[in-house]
This record gives structure tokens, C-alpha cells and sequence, in this order.
């Protein structure tokens, strides 16, 4: 991203300040850091919108970033926020104490599920996610090369047509709650022994809270067992579940890490 070539309104706000790249993610967006904004860049699509507005409703309700400046040029958008303190879930100081990670979490969670959700302005319903996950397919979409290893060939499913044709017969019952939406680690940030916020809540709204639940474990389970970065002996994912107080529905887990293989 070149600052020179930004929207008038963006580059003024931005420009003469230090930044740097981040590169963490899978969104396929740019990112830049300045020491209290970021700027992300990235081709609009039907929930963009969507996006802004959900930063704005969810301020006072959630520790989110706060829209500073917003231009969709039809190409790309670009989206100024307020920087988030603290670090990501997936910090080394974190990942060497899992107790303390763990705990966080499972706080970051129950910060999620005490959003009042009746004026929630979006709906994630599972048969618009199930839409949307068509569309992806149909429209060569899907990165089957980034999904898990068991979800394609023996043991699992033939192809993504047979998978998608699953996820539509096999629809869960709902638990509704107000969802992240991408509840992976390098969107929660932490400062020292509390949870400091949240970003890329763009996919946010009222969903079912165990689609939440299930991005939060593969990205523990991921983080830990040596698929990003290095093994982090002594911490079992399903940890998480004990300092929620909750029962894991397995079923539901593996329902909507099968979805997410299409986003």
C-alpha cells in the first residue's frame, strides 16, 4: 500500500506518521500500523457496508476499534480505525503460560456472549453462510489447499460439492449469541491480565455461539501444535471448554470448522 496513492480524506490523517505491515492473517487485506491508528485496504465486497456499521453499533458494547475514516472507490476500500492496545492471543508471552491464556479466552468469550443482541443491525444467519459458502464454490472460491487435512479424501469427504451438500442436510439447531464472527487469536488482544479488545469483526452479528466456539478452538489447537509457528508442549486445546464451564458439543465444533473451509 503506498501512502501517496491514498483517498485525500485517508492519506491527510496518515501521512508523515511511522507505520509498519502486518503481515499475520488470512483475510487477504493490507495492513498498516501507526502507533494508534491502522489502516487496512481491501476489495469490497457485499458486507463491507456491513462492516462500518458494525464498529459503530458496537461501540460502548465492546472493546472494538473505532471507525476514524472510510472511502469505498469501488476498487478498493480503505477503512481507518483506532488501534487496538495490548497484544494478540498468540503472542509468545501467552502461549508459554496456557493457564493464563486459557483463562483469557474463555473471558473474551463470555465478553462476546454479553452483547445485547436485540438491536443487533446484522443477522449471520446459517442459511445465508450456507449461501454464501455456494457462492464461493461455484465461483472458484474455496482454497482447498488450506483446508484441514482430514476434511478432503479418506476418512472425509470427496470433494467441496460433497462437503457443501453435507453442511445444507445437516443444519444444527441454533444457539444464538452475538459471534466475532473470525474468533481466532490474532483477532483477540490482551494487555497484561485483562482482555483488551478485538479486531476484523467484519464478519461479526447474531450467529450461533458455537461457531465462535469452533474458530477459537482450531485456532488454540493450530497456535499450540506446531501448524503456526512452534509446538507449545502442555497446552490442550480442550482446556478452553473447562474454563467456560461448558459441556463441548463435538458435533457442532466439527459442523462449523467444515463451514469455515469455504471462507
Amino acid at each position: 500500500m503506498n501512502i501517496d496513492s491514498l483517498p485525500p480524506s485517508i492519506r491527510r490523517l496518515v501521512e508523515g506518521r511511522p507505520y509498519t505491515e502486518n503481515t499475520t492473517g488470512m483475510s487477504g487485506a493490507s495492513v498498516l500500523i501507526f502507533p494508534d491508528l491502522v489502516l487496512k485496504s481491501f476489495r469490497p465486497n457485499a458486507l463491507t457496508e456491513g462492516t462500518v456499521q458494525m464498529l459503530g453499533w458496537l461501540q460502548g458494547r465492546l472493546p472494538a476499534p473505532r471507525v476514524e475514516a472510510y472511502e469505498n472507490t469501488g476498487e478498493t476500500a480503505f477503512l481507518l480505525m483506532s488501534r487496538i492496545p495490548g497484544k494478540m492471543a498468540c503472542d509468545k508471552e501467552y502461549l508459554n503460560a496456557p493457564d493464563r491464556l486459557v483463562s483469557l479466552l474463555a473471558q473474551a468469550i463470555h465478553m462476546l456472549w454479553q452483547v445485547d443482541i436485540s438491536d443487533c443491525p446484522r443477522s449471520r444467519s446459517l442459511d445465508s453462510e450456507l449461501a454464501h459458502a455456494r457462492y464461493s464454490l461455484e465461483n472458484g472460491l474455496v482454497d482447498v489447499d488450506n483446508m484441514e487435512k482430514d476434511t478432503l479424501g479418506p476418512g472425509g469427504f470427496e470433494n467441496p460439492e460433497q462437503l457443501l451438500r453435507w453442511l445444507e442436510n445437516n443444519k444444527p439447531p441454533l444457539e444464538q449469541a452475538f459471534s466475532h464472527g473470525d474468533c481466532c487469536l490474532p483477532n483477540i488482544f490482551f494487555s497484561g491480565d485483562r482482555v483488551s479488545g478485538f479486531i476484523d469483526l467484519g464478519d461479526s452479528g447474531v450467529a450461533d455461539k458455537w461457531r465462535d466456539l469452533a474458530l477459537c478452538y482450531r485456532s488454540l489447537k493450530h497456535n499450540t501444535d506446531g501448524t503456526y509457528g512452534p509446538v507449545v508442549p502442555g497446552l490442550r486445546p480442550e482446556r478452553l471448554f473447562d474454563a467456560l464451564g461448558i459441556v463441548p458439543d463435538w458435533d457442532k465444533l466439527r459442523y462449523y470448522i467444515l463451514l469455515d473451509e469455504f471462507f
